[in-house]
């Protein structure tokens, strides 16, 4: 009789899974927020807003940029940008499209939204056990100077995944110290300050962010793009017409071949340039744990890792944000998770609700009013 429950459970399980709606990589299925019992007045209140709060930076986004990062020492371009479009964005609800907005096929820069890919391409590391664990110390895997000393040997995969690394040290002519000094003090003092046990202080750091990308691509032994590509893009149906780029000088000789360290951000220009479908394709595999159709792509405990909290900041996870702590949007659920990036660039994820909003250059300021309206209709 036990057999036969969880013969039947199982079998429960699974129907419902195949069940759950996917779309094609031509189609993708079209419904209103009444047909998945969502109040139609709140989104469209909501894609109004969206529509009315437009990111107020520049459209040339090398102004943007050098403008938003001028405090900066020694700050520069070093790979590509591009003239961004207007407010766009997508609400996907059971897998069905149930509003969108703008041009949703134009490709733009998403910035730190990239973070979000580079950490998917660790967690496909872990599954295929090329990384053995996150609490693993990086210099066990790549073994030139990058990991050297007594500070920089104690850094695991999950500091530099939670940005709790402190890494000290140059990569492609960018120091760590330089990216988002303190507001007080000068470059002497940005330069030798003390650093912090790795695990204990949370820093947003681009320069160590892109030393991820150079500890993965040294595992990988191949282009972080191919593996993005290869195991996730393309099963989930994304156009090809995303691009993931590093900077004119973050080319290494590996294997005796030619790779670019792409980059985990816009911040010197580079990163993912991508359209807002392939982006709520990206948060649909997350809001299911991982599974395209009936294929796990990546693995759903994976999934649940990015939404680990980082102990020196519970509103951030494994480069994905968390709606927890400091930076939580009031009135919203805590289980909530999302990618984010400069000009107002979001991939929200719920799981629970099979939910996912995206938007592009939205207000930053202006996101978790944004979602409030949706949440609304719920």
């Amino acid at each position: 009789m036990a057999r036969k429950y969880i013969f039947l459970l199982a079998l429960g399980i699974a129907t419902t899974l195949s069940a759950q709606y996917y779309p094609t990589k031509s189609e993708w299925e079209r419904k209103s927020p009444e047909d998945v019992k969502i109040d139609q007045s709140a989104i469209d209140d909501a894609v109004q807003f969206a529509q009315d709060n437009e990111y107020s930076g520049p459209k040339d986004l090398r102004i943007a940029i050098l403008e938003g990062f001028s405090r900066e020492p020694y700050h520069q371009l070093q790979g590509p940008t591009k003239e961004r479009g207007g407010p766009a964005g997508m609400i996907i609800k059971d897998g069905y499209v149930i509003a969108e907005w703008g041009d949703i096929r134009r490709v733009d820069m998403t910035f730190s939204v990239t973070k979000s890919y580079l950490s998917t391409t660790a967690g496909l590391a872990l599954d295929d056990g090329l990384i053995g664990s996150v609490k693993d110390k990086v210099n066990q895997y790549v073994w030139d100077d990058t990991f050297e000393g007594a500070h920089n040997s104690k850094i695991t995969w999950e500091h530099l995944l939670h940005q709790t690394s402190d890494w000290s040290g140059a990569l492609f002519g960018l120091y760590d110290w330089a990216d988002r000094p303190a507001r007080d003090g000068a470059i002497d003092d940005w330069r030798y300050r003390e650093l912090k046990e790795p695990g204990t202080s949370y820093k947003y750091n681009d320069v160590r962010v892109n030393v991820l990308s150079y500890a993965l691509l040294n595992v990988w032994r191949k282009p972080l793009p191919q593996v993005l590509k290869e195991r996730i893009m393309d099963p989930i149906g994304a156009s090809t017409t995303w691009r993931w780029y590093g900077y004119d000088n973050s080319w290494i000789t590996l294997d005796g071949q030619h790779m670019q360290v792409v980059s985990g951000g816009g911040h010197h220009g580079g990163g993912v340039f991508i359209n807002t479908e392939d982006h709520a394709r990206f948060g649909l595999l997350f809001a299911r744990k991982g599974i395209w159709n009936n294929d796990q792509l990546i693995s759903a405990k994976w999934t649940e890792m990015v939404q680990t909290l980082a102990t020196a900041n519970e509103s951030y996870g494994y480069m994905w944000w968390l709606n927890k702590g400091p930076r939580s949007w009031e009135g919203l659920p805590d289980h909530l998770f999302y990618a984010a990036g400069f000009g107002g660039n979001f991939i929200v994820v719920d799981q629970k609700k099979d939910l996912v909003i995206v938007t592009r250059w939205l207000e930053p300021s202006q996101i978790g009013e944004m979602v409030r309206k949706v949440y609304k209709g719920l």
